[in-house]
């Protein structure tokens, strides 16, 4: 496998303008250069909640707005031929913080952005749903037709997205849903509390791969690279194959049982040690998903990325910044306490906005 390379490297498409929300997020910073790659005009929109969320610097620059999705009309939307939505609340911890806010957010909000995408005349909606909405699932493969149940507000306010984003397609408006596995992947927003980007960097930073769960629950697991090119191939796919469709995005192989995971983590950081919490014990989130139909529809965006190869990745990458406990325990990375902390010094209210001359600039 030739790491960094796109799956989508060679594929010719014509060029749209593309709104990205979420574009400074963890995924947002890797995705934006794999769409200009492909001659895309990509224009972001982001609140800046993670501006000072920061491991090493960013890849790109390009036109982009501070603005929260509850607040776009369809005037900021006229123009576009698709949007790629990722912004939102990102995680379990960060959506049982607030499950109302987690819910105005990644729910209403993402209904509200659609509906003005769809007033605007946008044809295509791609929405980054999640594998989360399986929740509590035992040990089957699981493919898109699969029952939904989710056991956190954040896998909840997924399915409700996408339940309402149902109703808004139609001739004119395609909405597609990638219901992407566990993120993980170096990103110069790197995200501390996803399970593979954790555990490498206790295990480089403290010579423990540290458990907090039994590691018996199964996860899909995707690297964000991968993401993107599932992301670049629905917004480029004839309108047919994806038209209010879901997709899980990841490779049927990648499903791991989390001890796995760790064990691979203690083969590739030198000198670690697999190591369990006092408390540790089972996670009610446990599913296996099928992605055959991500590989079978849209094959360019098929998976070139493995966890081996994403642990390696990582471990060059704390390495090369350095990575301690205080960094990997600290706000910069952990996306719950820089949230505490911006809600803390004042500068955010409790449902995620802005105080008076608090926000971000351009």
């Amino acid at each position: 496998m030739g790491i960094g390379r796109s799956a989508l490297e060679g594929l010719v498409v014509s060029p749209m303008r593309v709104l990205v929300t979420g574009h400074r997020g963890y995924v947002g910073v890797r995705l934006v250069p794999v769409f200009r790659a492909q001659g895309h005009e990509v224009v972001g929109l982001d609140s800046g909640l993670f501006d000072e969320c920061t491991f090493g610097a960013s890849e790109h620059e390009l036109d982009a707005e501070v603005r929260d999705i509850r607040d776009v009309s369809a005037a900021d939307l006229v123009g576009f031929d698709a949007v790629v939505h990722l912004a939102g609340i990102s995680n379990d911890p960060l959506g049982d913080l607030d499950p109302e806010c987690t819910s105005a957010i990644n729910h209403l909000g993402t209904v509200h952005l659609a509906e003005q995408a769809k007033e605007a005349g946008v044809p295509r909606f791609v929405f980054s749903s999640s594998c989360s909405l399986y929740g509590s699932a035992g040990d089957d493969l699981l493919d898109e037709q699969a029952e939904w149940n989710p056991v956190t507000p954040y896998g909840w306010s997924k399915l409700r997205a996408e339940q309402d984003l149902h109703q808004l397609a139609d001739d004119a408006f395609s909405p597609t849903y990638l219901r992407s596995a566990t993120a993980y992947g170096a990103s110069p927003r790197l995200r501390g509390d996803l399970v593979v980007n954790n555990l490498v960097g206790y295990a480089y930073t403290t010579g423990e791969v540290f458990l907090k769960s039994d590691g018996t629950p199964w996860r899909p697991l995707v690297h964000i690279e991968d993401m993107a090119s599932a992301f670049l191939a629905a917004v480029s796919a004839p309108r047919e194959q994806v038209h209010d469709e879901a997709f899980n995005v990841g490779a049927s192989e990648e499903n791991y049982r989390i001890r796995d995971v760790a064990a691979l983590v203690e083969q590739i950081v030198p000198g670690s040690r697999v190591t369990f919490a006092d408390d540790a014990g089972p996670d009610r989130r446990n599913y296996r998903v099928s992605c055959d139909k991500l590989a079978t529809v849209l094959p360019d965006a098929r998976p070139r990325w493995t966890v081996r190869d994403g642990i390696a990745e990582l471990l060059d990458n704390y390495r090369r910044a350095g990575l301690t406990l205080e960094r990997l325990e600290g706000s910069s990375v952990q996306r719950i306490k820089e949230i505490r902390r911006l809600i803390d010094a004042r500068q955010l209210s409790t449902d995620l906005r802005w105080t008076d001359a608090t926000a971000p600039v351009g």
